[in-house]
């Protein structure tokens, strides 16, 4: 490897890795319960804005990873989507393929593979990533930034499908440069368009000081998610030329083109439109071309759009993508989508540089924390997320409709909005976006009464039950082999008509979001269902001591059975009743505050004389071996309450005991506190085996712990708890931007590209608070 150097625009809390250096010792995918996505560790930061389809570029330079069609997982390297770089000099000069591997057949191979690993650096701080090359042997300094425009509060460009690339380069020479930089993108999105007669067509532009090459993509189905264009474009330097093959064909021009452009950095222009067989694998090329004199810079944008407009489900309901309220919905506008990226992009970088730099600049928060605080967000583009204006030939919404937002849990359990774990995951949305928050909320709300009565077999049990029962929250907003948005509770491991955390979760989130936000509208809107849910769950205090009693795995913790009263839900049942009792008192409905005040001070009283046992909250009261066992998240209702400003679930000296138990047997008996706190551990430093939940560590829950941790003013614990999944994470498990729920350490890792890491969040909002009242 060369020296490395930092360059001085990159953040200096970015997340760095040499190009293209693999991680043998990166943990693997656990089989317990069925196939788990397992894509190996070359990942990056993905281009495209929420619900628009996402594409990942990963740190060897290949375009690897493809959620265009929403909901879709595709891992494969689409080997002709590259960056290549030509130069010359008077004694000297290469071309050279931007990529540290090569495809594993013979496609393609007369082009200039394998850059040297380590050459360079790649480094990521979402939105933006970028890839520093520092070839050895080079006269030329070489930086591309990538980003696409998510806005923190911005509700039109964050949903933009482009992503913009700014080379930065540098003759640090003696000599006068020729530099070549071409882009070439194969005519696919990577996903099979079964059943569907494709036509295609490229398209040279020029518009402007902006050129271009469109690929347009049509079928015989008018309303198809296959229908749509991509554009290429760059604003080339006034002494540079632009030159294209606008049409290629991948088997049988490859080598032709790779000698022209490794001749002299140019491209001898093809015929400006060219209509593209039906068997014919088709991309395009676009280079620029110009000289540097020793020591001369050049900034050169480049942008890559799409524009199709419509999500498909199996079901085959359609919506249109939000991003189509201000861009039409005929899959006809990435050219102008490509021309408006270089246009705004000096704008958008401004904005997220105002949004990220008052936490970059604070010296109180570690440079890790500030790395994944904001990578972490990469699943909310990544994470199949939907994000639509309205259903194909459905009304045209309001002009402030925000639209429908959700995503998913992850691909292995492809579940939109899953409630259990989004209270948890939903602090970014809420800090970042709230109006999408509120609109996730307001859709679960409109679920509370419904009734399924289909009859499905619980996987886990094999017993039938019905889908959902009025009164039980869903515990997600669908699946994308149904109809996400409208057929709900697509979930059937478990029967979520016995869960125990699912209401409460769904009361301290509206909670949570009215009060931060002082939204009455969105109390009035929910309040009826507040009373319903309550009831519905107070039918599992079967003892009448105002605690629910549970009788299996009837929690997010869904493999880890409970049995009578457990910390887990009482701590929930505590702050939810507190959280309910003033929004009836805010409401004007004391009858209602009252009853649940008499609710409230038994299961206080509950909590206390049969969880507490002098040091830590049990894990449940049945007299099994798990009684006495340390569970990581025993006081999650504390942590709301903590966040959210409502009384102590429990005594403060009971609580800062339980926490520090958790951090002294936890987070430091389990890897010396380099993975995070483990779910379960035994009080003799053991750790609970009885489910493959239990001696799992849970990257969204090690996020949250320590944020309550940092609400108690436990510091030194709460950091080294966070940093434990941190490390996991983007150090010692190799698992950077496929953050799994669950890991190890034994090295294996449940459920990648996951969700609940989100409540990182929870993080940043503790120290808002506490900045607040300092």
């Amino acid at each position: 490897m060369t020296e490395q150097r930092h360059h001085s625009s990159i953040p200096l809390a970015a997340w760095q890795r040499p190009l293209g250096l693999d991680y043998p010792n990166a943990a693997i995918a656990a089989h317990d319960h069925g196939p788990i996505i397992d894509d190996g560790v070359f990942h990056g930061l993905p281009i495209g804005g929420m619900g628009s389809g996402a594409i990942g570029r990963n740190f060897r330079g290949d375009w690897s990873r493809w959620h265009l069609e929403v909901g879709k997982h595709v891992h494969r390297s689409v080997w002709p989507n590259q960056w290549s770089v030509f130069w010359q000099t008077a004694s000297q000069q290469a071309a050279q393929v931007l990529c540290t591997t090569q495809p594993d057949t013979d496609e393609l191979s007369s082009w200039n593979w394998n850059y040297p690993v380590g050459a360079g650096n790649y480094h990521a701080l979402f939105p933006r990533a970028w890839f520093d090359y520092q070839h050895p042997d080079w006269p030329l300094e070489l930086v591309q930034e990538q980003f696409s425009p998510v806005l923190a509060g911005n509700l039109k460009e964050s949903s933009f499908p482009v992503g913009v690339f700014t080379w930065r380069v540098t003759n640090r020479g003696s000599e006068t440069v020729r530099l070549g930089l071409m882009l070439t993108w194969e005519h696919t999105r990577a996903v099979e368009a079964a059943g569907l007669s494709l036509q295609r067509q490229h398209s040279a532009w020029n518009d402007g000081n902006t050129s271009g090459v469109t690929l347009t993509q049509t079928s015989d189905q008018a309303l198809s998610s296959h229908n749509g264009t991509w554009a290429l474009a760059v604003q080339a330097p006034e002494s540079a030329s632009v030159s294209q093959w606008t049409c290629w064909d991948v088997a049988q021009d490859a080598a032709a083109l790779w000698q022209d452009f490794a001749s002299d950095g140019q491209l001898a222009d093809y015929p400006t439109s060219q209509k593209v067989a039906a068997d014919q694998r088709s991309a395009t090329a676009i280079a620029v071309t110009l000289e540097l004199a020793p020591g001369a810079s050049a900034v050169i944008p480049f942008s890559l759009a799409w524009d199709f407009p419509i999500v498909e489900f199996a079901d085959q309901s359609r919506w249109y993508k939000r991003y189509t309220r201000f861009w039409g919905t005929n899959g006809d506008q990435a050219q102008a989508l490509a021309v408006a990226s270089l246009t705004n992009a000096d704008a958008w970088r401004t904005a997220i540089e105002a949004w990220q730099n008052p936490i970059l600049a604070d010296d109180q928060r570690p440079f890790w924390y500030k790395s994944a605080l904001f990578n972490e967000l990469y699943y909310l583009v990544d994470g199949g997320t939907l994000w639509v204006d309205r259903a194909v030939g459905g009304p045209e919404p309001a002009a402030d409709d925000v639209g429908l937002f959700s995503y998913l849990e992850c691909y292995d359990y492809p579940f939109y909005g899953t409630l259990d774990v989004s209270f948890y995951s939903s602090w970014s949305i809420l800090a970042l976006w709230p109006e999408l928050e509120r609109g996730e909320i307001l859709a679960f709300s409109k679920t509370v009464n419904d009734a399924d009565d289909t009859v499905v077999t619980i996987v886990a049990t094999q017993v039938p039950a019905i889908r959902k029962a009025a009164g039980a929250l869903p515990h997600d907003l669908g699946a994308p082999k149904e109809q996400p948005l409208i057929k709900t509770n697509a979930y059937d491991f478990q029967d979520i008509n016995n869960w125990k955390d699912l209401n409460l979760k769904y009361i301290l989130r509206i909670y949570r979001d009215v009060s931060l936000w002082n939204d009455q509208a969105m109390l009035e809107a929910t309040w009826d269902t507040i009373p319903t849910a309550l009831e519905y769950v107070h039918q599992f205090d079967s003892d009448g001591d105002g605690l629910l009693d549970h009788s299996g795995a009837d929690q997010t913790y869904d493999t880890w059975a409970m049995s009578g009263a457990a910390s887990y839900s009482a701590s929930l049942l505590i702050c939810a009743l507190e959280a309910a009792i003033r929004l009836a008192q805010r409401m004007g409905d004391h009858a209602q505050a009252d009853a649940w005040s008499e609710w409230l001070a038994a299961a206080r009283q509950s909590f206390e004389t049969k969880l507490w046992n002098g040091t830590y909250f049990r894990y449940h009261t049945a007299d099994t071996d798990l009684r006495e066992v340390i569970m990581a998240d025993q006081l999650v209702g504390q942590w709301y309450a903590g966040a959210i400003g409502l009384p102590a679930v429990a005594p403060r000296e009971m609580i800062r005991s339980a926490l520090q138990t958790v951090y002294r047997f936890n987070v430091m008996q389990y890897a010396n506190g380099a993975l995070g706190a483990v779910n379960g551990m035994h009080p003799d430093g053991t750790v609970d085996t009885s489910s493959n939940q239990a001696s799992e560590v849970w990257s969204g829950t090690t996020y949250a712990i320590a944020a309550m941790m940092l609400q108690e003013g436990l510091d030194l614990e709460g950091w080294q708890t966070a940093w434990g999944a941190y490390n996991a994470t983007y150090n010692e498990l190799g698992l950077w931007f496929r953050t799994p729920e669950a890991w190890g350490i034994e090295r294996t890792f449940r459920a990648s590209m996951y969700m609940r890491p989100q409540s990182i969040w929870a993080i940043e909002h503790a120290l808002a608070v506490r900045a607040k009242n300092a």
